[in-house]
């Protein structure tokens, strides 16, 4: 990948937002062929950036969810005279 389409650590709403300005800007049609690629370039790096910050918010849900599972409830009065 190229010094340009190189992703610095944004959000996700961030990256969401460059993406929509690229696609925006590209439906234009008035963008020139050599823009255009690399604008479709960056545009891929983004929006793979993009699944892969959702997949890893998706598992640190999972993991969460999971451990709520595992959690043994117990009556009120029994969590006071435990701790």
């Amino acid at each position: 990948m190229s010094k340009d389409n190189e992703l610095p650590e944004n959000s996700f709403e961030d990256t969401m937002q460059e993406l929509e300005q690229l696609v925006a800007e590209m439906e234009q049609g008035d963008v020139p062929l050599e823009q255009a690629l690399a604008k479709f370039e960056r545009g891929i790096s983004l929006a793979r950036n993009s699944q892969k910050m959702l997949k890893a918010a998706e598992q640190r849900v999972q993991i969460l969810m999971q451990q709520d599972q595992e959690d043994i409830l117990q009556d009120l009065d029994q969590q006071r005279i435990d701790e």
